[in-house]
């Protein structure tokens, strides 16, 4: 019983730390044109850190891998492009720039667990 609740409350904390991370990412989008500072860059670190070792389940390794890498390219890729937009653009950038900040910690992470878990089935 009681390890059921500590893994409730482990997942609930990933759950909170990816909410929490997200609107990070889009408040640094709309209140700055770049990364923010060392405080929130700090901050998405730990919070993708958060995510990756308590948000994402053996079955969801590969959609999430998949997601991230796919969301890192495009935030790469498409934050130069759409960061030439009028008016809009720079905070759309800075907002790309602080996902990948955000997902980045957390792919690797999860990543280094999935090739853990390869190279540890026998």
């Amino acid at each position: 019983m009681a390890k059921q609740q500590s893994t409730n409350l482990l997942a609930k904390v990933g759950s909170w730390a990816f909410i929490i991370g997200v609107i990070i990412a889009l408040l640094v989008g709309i209140f700055t044109t770049g990364t923010g500072n060392a405080v929130t860059t700090s901050i998405l670190i730990i919070l993708g850190l958060i995510v990756g070792f308590l948000n994402v389940t053996g079955k969801e390794t590969t959609p999430f891998l998949l997601a991230s890498v796919a969301l890192i390219i495009v935030s790469a890729a498409g934050g130069n492009i759409l960061g030439q937009v009028a008016t809009i653009g720079p905070y759309l950038q800075g907002f790309l720039q602080a996902m990948m900040i955000f997902v980045i910690p957390a792919t690797i992470i999860v990543a280094l667990k999935a090739i853990w878990a390869l190279a540890h089935d026998e």
